[in-house]
C-alpha cells in the first residue's frame, strides 16, 4: 500500500467535524447541566438547606446522575453527540471515574477497579494539584510583600 492509498483510507474513516454545530452542542449540553445543577440547588435551598449545603448536596446529586448515567451506558452517547460539554463540568469527571471502574470490574476489586478507576482522571487530579501547590506557592511570596 502506498502513502497515498494510505492517506485516502485515512481520509474515508475519519469523521468531518463541523467545529460551529461541535461548538453549540458542547456550550448547549454543558449550558444544560449547568442549568440543572443551579436548579437543584436552589431545590435543596427551597426544602430548607443552606446555600453551602444546598450547593453540596447539587454537586452530590450531579455526580450520582452522572454515574448511574454512565452504568447504564447512557452518558456515553450524550457525551459523543456534546463532545466537550459533557467533559467540563463536575458529571464529567465522575463518568471518568466510572468509566473504568466498570469496564475493570471483571478484573476483580483490586487488580481491576482498584488499579484502573483513575486511569483516566488520574492525570486531572496529579495535575490539578500539583497547579494548586504551585499557584499557592506564588500567592504566598507575592502576599509577602
Amino acid at each position: 500500500m502506498t502513502n497515498k492509498e494510505y492517506s485516502k483510507l485515512v481520509d474515508k474513516a475519519n469523521n468531518k467535524s463541523f467545529v460551529l454545530k461541535d461548538c453549540f452542542f458542547a456550550f448547549f449540553t454543558g449550558g444544560l447541566i449547568c442549568v440543572l445543577g443551579q436548579s437543584l440547588c436552589d431545590a435543596f435551598k427551597f426544602l430548607g438547606s443552606s446555600t453551602l449545603d444546598a450547593k453540596t448536596l447539587s454537586s452530590i446529586t450531579l455526580i450520582a446522575i452522572a454515574i448511574i448515567l454512565t452504568g447504564l451506558n447512557i452518558y456515553p452517547k450524550i457525551a459523543k453527540f456534546a463532545g466537550a460539554g459533557t467533559l467540563v463540568p463536575i458529571t464529567g469527571f465522575a463518568n471518568a471515574c466510572a468509566s473504568p471502574a466498570i469496564e475493570f470490574k471483571p478484573e476483580g476489586h483490586i487488580l481491576g477497579i482498584g488499579a484502573n478507576i483513575f486511569k483516566i482522571s488520574g492525570p486531572v487530579i496529579v495535575y490539578g494539584l500539583f497547579s494548586g501547590w504551585v499557584f499557592g506557592i506564588i500567592i504566598y511570596i507575592v502576599n509577602l510583600f
